[in-house]
Order: C-alpha cells, then structure tokens, then sequence
C-alpha cells in the first residue's frame, strides 16, 4: 500500500497516473489519519517533504506527496507557493476564485499571452527512513479567457503551446505533459516506486 497526502482532486490524478502500479494507492482518510501539515516551507520540495515524512511517521506506510504552484514572470513568479491561496484563504482551491484573482493581478497583461510554468515537486517516503525526490515543470502562456472543464485550480487559463487550455484536455492527455506527470517520472527513474514495492510497510 502506498499513502498519498494529497487532497482529493489531485488524488484522482494520482491515481490515474499510478494506475500500473501493483499497489493500492490509499488517502489519509482511508488509512484511518487525520492530521494537517502546514504547509509553510520556502519551497515546493520542502512543503512536500514534510507531508510525505509526516504521513509515513504516522502511518508506517511508503508515502507519497507534491507540492505545486503555478509561476508567471510577469508577477515576480506569483502566486508561486502560495498558489492554492492566491484569492485568499476563505477561497483555498477555488478553482473560478483562482482564475478571477490571476487575471485581475494581470490586468491587461493578460491579453498578451505571457510566460507560465506550472512547477510540481514530488517526494516518496519510505519507513526504512529513505527519501526519494522529483522534479517537473510544463511551459506555457496564460489566456486572457477561461476554457474548458476538467482539471483544478488555474488549468481554465494555462494555455499550451498549441492553444489548449489544460482544462480542455482529457485525463489520458494531461497524464502524457502535466508537471505533476514529470515529477513522478523522475522519481520512477530515480527508483522510488520499485523501493516503495519492496518495502515493508504496515498499517
């Protein structure tokens, strides 16, 4: 089993990208945890670290967790970490309050397309103490217009090289490029999937 501190939107992505591994992928809840790490580190990677090394201390369970954000040159690389914030705390998440609080701090720098990168950081924890981490990154534009209905958070205005919203894409295409896609990439190649299957985790 492998435990992913994640909130359920990015759970169903996980588990879509995950889906060949022969492991069942649980959240907190359905290993019977409640608990909330702060989220308060300088970078995605330590915000993830700390996630993931709190869900293996109280699970004993291999664990999996991201931290992501989105980066817009043009804003001093806001909303960065504090993406999920960025229309403020009664609207964590809020996929149209993100979207509406993007455009607003762009004003009419928005209808000039300018430079994105969605930046994901993935950490895998093992119980024998062994950390493994990834990194991934997907380039793009922000559109001045929202666009389409899936995925979460700023995905309706990240605009792609050939002029797809993220949000118009289906699950199987986002799986291919998204960020969060290449951070678990290279912690496949860096072995921490086939480390976590030989682990001896316990519930």
């Amino acid at each position: 089993m492998l435990l992913a501190t994640t909130n359920p939107g990015k759970l169903r992505e996980l588990r879509s990208l995950l889906g060949e591994l022969p492991m069942e992928l649980l959240s907190p809840a359905d290993a019977g945890l409640t608990y909330e790490v702060q989220e308060d580190g300088a970078s995605y990677l330590e915000n993830a670290r700390k996630k993931a090394e709190a869900g293996r201390r109280l699970s004993g369970l291999p664990t999996l967790a991201d931290d992501s954000g989105l980066e817009v040159p043009l804003l001093d690389g806001r909303p960065g970490i504090e993406s999920a914030y960025f229309a403020g705390p009664d609207h964590k998440g809020d996929s149209p309050a993100l979207v509406r609080a993007l455009l607003d701090a762009l004003g009419e720098a928005a209808r000039s397309s300018p430079p994105a990168f969605f930046r994901c950081a993935a950490v895998l924890a093992l119980p024998d103490g062994r950390i493994f981490e990834g990194e991934g990154v997907l380039k793009g534009s922000i559109a001045a217009e929202p666009r389409g209905q899936h995925g979460f958070g700023f995905d309706p205005v990240f605009q792609l090289p050939d002029g797809r919203r993220l949000a118009e894409l289906s699950t199987e295409e986002k799986n291919l490029l998204s960020h969060r896609a290449r951070a678990l990439n290279a912690l496949e190649v860096h072995g921490a999937f086939d480390a976590a299957l030989s682990a001896p985790g316990r519930r």
